[in-house]
């Protein structure tokens, strides 16, 4: 029997474990990165680990989230991360260089390796057929140290691509296709693997753009296969030496073949207020616009943008419509400077903006009042753009730069001849605003500069014996990390400071949590279906756990948020019979008798609601490893445990 891609990179880095679906397996990781979000939480614990120097291939902090520095918090952060990165052997991209998965995929992604970054959309480099997975910052801090990155062995599923793109319909398009047909939930324990012919008609960029929504599937990751077309965009970049071919073996076994025929696609958006509320432009008809954003991780590459500039070139943006753009990375944007399509982008009237998350994230552009606002970004979910009704719709640039002139939505395709853009055979490269770390000889005289919004990771303790708490909160389905840790200009400067920035968990369900958490002391959080979906923010996991919070009790979890969950000591239970969930109420007192025996020796966990006298059990599915973090309290705790056994 042959492998896929996948397999055959996880054979290749497999540390230990076997290749057998659902059962733990550990990889070693040849690189990894951070975003500032996430970054400065990730190094904090990198720092508590004791490593002098980071023990991966290559390992980059990137600068793109927090770049709106309206107070000192984001600026200290930065120069936080530079420090470190400086002293302990991490290259450090500056702020203005670009959006992390980007320029990741331009100047450091290498087919059949392994990357983990604590962004949720690292599978980006998947496009150019790198084995890349989104991980919580703890999970990529052990990476750096020289740890394993654990995962339950995935399910395959290829998704087989035939025919070819009609004009005006794009690799945006295809991905809510897929979105369409597997839904936000679809991808989960799965990796998703794309073959066929119409592979060969998808530059590297467009199969980027797939693998990045993947997250939103779910998905432990997404990828494609590495051919000539990887190595003509590597040429390009002026990284020839970094390719490698990596197809499937034509025996490879998969769990689930999706098929796809690109010619049938047609411009699509996912409406409000999920990745995979798809409908096509034509249905959703002429419906008034207010704002655009073309843009963000999955959507802002060099193709993106000429497609759009050759759009709007001689025309004038809708004066109903706000229309900003974001482009990736520096190169992007350079290239754009020098061969006159930004000119044509700033004469139409759009609103340039810095080389970053931005709107992506909250980070300004939010929309007016219950304002329509397309976006070529990843995600949608409620709230995210900082306008709480903001109506978010998720479109390809293509059909963005059309409604953007006409003011309603309008398929791309009534624009008369398609727009050609081939990708050069030779990009710019500038590596300027990348800083390489210190040698080893000059290591120990750099100096981390910390500012006062800086506080140390949170502490914990390992598990008692039992767990006495009430329910703090109860949700429904599809939560998201947005839900959970908001995002925005007001409260992303916080992610270095877990007391402050738990002021603001779960505020957008209850206002109330924060305090009511705080004051039971110990407590626990009931959910429904997908719990903790979207980013890999930890801060979602850090920010309970400071409040007190020693249990999640759900239906079902989202990966990345159970493995955060875990990693900082809280247990993750699911619902043995999810009829259970109605039972349970705001304010019962509950009682989880001998759970620390539980956890070591395996099996159901009994709970006691002492409020209504009923008694239910949970699944506590957990690999000996995950029992063991569980047990010490955490991911932090048990790595300092077994550094000094």
């Amino acid at each position: 029997m042959g492998y896929t891609i996948a397999e055959k990179i996880i054979k290749a880095h497999l540390v230990e474990g076997e290749m057998v679906k659902g059962t733990d397996v550990a990889l070693r990781i040849d690189q990894t990165l951070t975003q500032d979000a996430t970054g400065t939480m990730a190094y904090l614990e990198f720092e508590a680990m004791g490593v002098p120097r980071v023990k991966t291939e290559r390992s980059v902090a990137y600068i793109d989230h927090n770049t709106l520095q309206t107070g000192f918090e984001n600026a200290d952060d930065h120069r936080f991360i530079q420090s470190v990165c400086k002293k302990h052997g991490i290259y450090f991209s500056r702020p203005g260089n670009g959006i992390c998965h980007q320029v990741h995929l331009e100047r450091f992604s290498k087919p059949g390796k392994t990357l983990i970054g604590s962004d949720s959309h690292t599978p980006t480099g998947g496009g150019i057929g790198m084995l890349s997975i989104g991980a919580g910052g703890l999970d990529v801090a052990v990476a750096m140290g020289g740890g394993a990155y654990h995962i339950t062995m995935p399910e395959m599923v290829r998704v087989n691509l035939t025919g070819k793109l009609q004009p005006w319909v794009s690799a945006k398009d295809i991905i809510l296709e897929v979105l369409r047909q597997l839904s936000v939930k679809g991808g989960v324990g799965k990796i998703i693997e794309y073959g066929g012919e119409g592979v060969k008609t998808l530059t590297v960029p467009e199969r980027a753009t797939i693998t990045n929504m993947g997250a939103e599937l779910g998905a432990t990751t997404s990828i494609f296969p590495s051919d000539e077309i990887t190595k003509s965009f590597l040429e390009a970049q002026q990284r020839a030496e970094d390719w490698i071919e990596l197809s499937a073996d034509e025996d490879a076994v998969y769990d689930k073949v999706v098929d796809i025929d690109l010619s049938t696609l047609v411009p699509m958006a996912a409406c409000p207020h999920s990745p995979d509320n798809i409908k096509t432009i034509e249905e959703i008809g002429a419906k008034e616009v207010h704002q655009v954003c073309i843009g963000s991780c999955t959507n802002s590459s060099y193709l993106d943008l000429m497609r759009v500039a050759a759009i709007l070139k001689d025309k004038t943006v809708s004066p109903k419509v706000s229309l900003s753009i974001a482009p990736g990375s520096k190169q992007v944007f350079n290239m754009l400077a020098q061969n006159g399509a930004l000119a044509d982008l700033i004469a139409a009237g759009a609103r340039i903006l810095e080389c970053a998350c931005g709107p992506c994230i909250g980070m300004g552009q939010s929309p007016n009042s219950a304002g329509i606002s397309l976006r070529t970004f990843n995600r949608n979910f409620e709230g995210r753009s900082g306008t709480a009704d903001g109506q978010i719709y998720l479109v390809s640039p293509e059909t963005a730069a059309a409604s953007a002139l006409t003011g309603v939505f309008t398929d791309p395709r009534t624009l008369g001849e398609a727009v050609e853009i081939t990708l050069p055979e030779k990009f710019l490269i500038n590596d300027n605003m990348i800083i390489e770390p210190a040698t080893e000889a000059e290591m120990d005289s750099i100096e981390v500069l910390r500012g006062p919004n800086i506080k140390p990771f949170p502490t914990t303790e390992p598990m008692k014996e039992s767990i006495e708490a009430s329910v703090a909160l109860k949700v429904g389905d599809n939560i998201t990390t947005d839900h959970i840790m908001p995002a925005g200009a007001k409260i992303l400067p916080l992610r270095s400071n877990i007391p402050a920035i738990s002021q603001h968990c779960f505020t957008v369900c209850d206002k109330e949590f924060p305090e009511r958490a705080k004051a039971m002391g110990s407590s626990i959080i009931v959910g429904g279906v997908n719990y903790g979906q979207g980013s890999s923010r930890e801060h979602a996991a850090l920010a309970p756990l400071y409040l007190g919070v020693k249990a999640v009790l759900v239906k079902s979890f989202a990966r990345i948020h159970r493995a955060n969950l875990i990693n900082a000591g809280i247990l993750p239970l699911e619902f043995t019979n999810e009829a259970d969930y109605d039972d349970i109420m705001l304010g019962n007192e509950i009682v989880m008798p001998d759970i620390r025996k539980i956890v070591e020796e395996g099996g159901d966990v009994v709970i006691e609601n002492k409020t209504t006298g009923k008694t239910i059990t949970a699944k506590c599915e957990l690999t000996q490893r995950m029992r063991d973090i569980i047990l010490a309290g955490g991911l932090l705790n048990y790595t300092k445990e077994q550094s000094n056994g």
